[in-house]
């Protein structure tokens, strides 16, 4: 096997071990740890900390130890994570949180970075095109990493689906769940009853050890960059001080359409914070069990990943604004439904439909606000990337930081009211492009190797 692509698969096979682990945490956190909130407000810190990371860590981390100890060391933050969960309390997770959160924006430089050398490097050899290369080096990493919403979900709805005891949820019971729930923590005695120590320690190590591996897999699998190659990438870091990319990155909010962006780019975070917050715990977990968490979040993934590479696609024969429609009236629908609708274990069905259609959704705000992104200020990607993963964070943090102080219905017309704004602003945007380049084309490209999955699935 060609030593590039080697190193691309044991890349890609080792964030699929690191984030079965952490995607099947995240899943769970809002009903394993609903004591006072401690899960969400995890969640929200860890984004917080993401934010601060992005801004200043990647390009020191990488110039000081290379790409494969960053991607090493920063895998080590996610592994700390899984450990504090083991016992689960504000001195535990909100540090792990933040460490975490500090990890993963060098995590995913790195990667990036690591993949771009390696493509480049191997056009250069075969006298092929460099872009090209990369497009496809990044084709394969997603290919292999976006199966772990999958996997991480199957392990933790197989292993709680053990519990020997069955809670029988009354009538009474369920009028807590859905858009209308009960704020207090009494239905924890019923469907979000949390399941034995003994499971959760069988998960949580489950999920360490996968943790383990992927660190070992990249340390002893994962060749280090030759320095020959390095150094160009490590003058491109070395050339934007801190401040500089910092600067950078709030004078493009000067740019009108960036401005205009913000609600679209936060309603992102908002969203999919709601799904993997709100909806497993005041829908799923409370009217089915947490065992079903893990099979509900399984729906989402798939046909987000499915829908991803679909709209990658058939952007150019769509276009962007037709796909935005799609995902606009999809998500008002799903908005309405559940503000209407009371869950009952014997709508199973329904349980399922919901992340089908979240995860479509899902798939156009991602795929297609990347692509907007490299279009309308492709002469300033870097800055403009920096406030994508900024925006999109603070609508995380967020939609994390009010999780437990609002009922569900008012979190939905929060949501709905977000959608509603991020369409005019988007829509200004698509005007303003109209007025300054008359008979140009807006078709979207998919950014393939767009930073945009470190936030979304951190």
């Amino acid at each position: 096997m060609e030593r590039n692509l080697k190193n691309v698969l044991v890349i890609s096979f080792g964030f699929l071990l690191l984030f079965t682990a952490y995607g099947g945490l995240q899943s769970l956190q809002s009903s394993l740890n609903s004591e006072e909130g401690l899960g969400v407000a995890s969640l929200s810190v860890l984004y917080a900390a993401l934010i601060l990371s992005s801004m200043f860590l990647p390009p020191i981390l990488i110039k000081k130890l290379g790409c494969k100890w960053t991607i090493a060391i920063s895998m080590c933050c996610y592994i700390a994570f899984s450990l504090g969960n083991f016992y689960a309390s504000w001195y535990t997770l909100i540090p792990t949180s933040v460490i975490l959160g500090l990890g993963g924006a060098p995590l995913w430089s790195a990667k990036c970075t690591y993949l771009t050398i390696a493509g480049t490097s191997y056009a250069e050899k075969a006298g092929k095109n460099a872009k090209d290369i990369i497009n496809q080096y990044f084709g394969v990493f997603f290919l292999v990493f976006q199966s772990s919403g999958i996997w991480g979900n199957l392990i933790s709805s197989l292993i709680f689906s053990q519990s020997s005891t069955k809670v029988e949820i009354s009538e009474e019971d369920l009028e807590c769940c859905g858009a209308y729930n009960c704020l207090t923590d009494t239905t924890n005695t019923t469907g979000s009853a949390k399941p034995s120590n003994s499971l959760i320690y069988t998960l949580l190590g489950v999920y360490t050890a996968s943790g383990v591996l992927a660190v070992l897999l990249v340390i002893i699998f994962l060749d280090q960059i030759k320095s020959d190659q390095a150094e160009t990438e490590k003058e491109k870091l070395e050339a934007p001080s801190f401040w500089s990319t910092f600067l950078a990155t709030f004078r493009h909010l000067k740019d009108k359409r960036q401005c205009l962006l913000i609600p679209l780019t936060m309603y992102s975070g908002f969203e999919q914070g709601f799904l993997s917050g709100d909806y497993t715990k005041v829908y799923v977990t409370c009217a089915l069990g947490i065992q079903y968490v893990g099979y509900v979040m399984i729906c989402f993934a798939a046909v987000n990943s499915l829908c991803s590479l679909l709209f990658g696609k058939i952007s150019q024969f769509t276009g962007r604004k037709l796909l935005f429609a799609l995902a606009t009236v999809t998500n008002t629908a799903c908005i309405i439904a559940l503000l209407l609708w009371k869950p009952h274990p014997k709508q199973l069905a329904v349980f399922f439909v919901f992340p089908a259609l979240w995860g479509l959704s899902d798939a156009v705000w991602q795929t297609q606000t990347n692509g907007l992104y490299g279009i309308l200020f492709e002469k300033h990607k870097e800055a403009a990337f920096a406030n994508y993963r900024l925006w999109e964070s603070l609508g995380f943090v967020i939609a994390f930081g009010y999780s437990t102080k609002l009922q569900a219905y008012i979190k939905l017309y929060i949501l709905l009211s977000v959608l509603v704004l991020s369409m005019v602003t988007y829509g200004a945007v698509e005007y303003l492009e109209a007025k300054s380049s008359p008979g140009t084309p807006t078709t979207t490209k998919k950014e393939n190797g767009g930073p945009h999955s470190q936030e979304t699935r951190m």
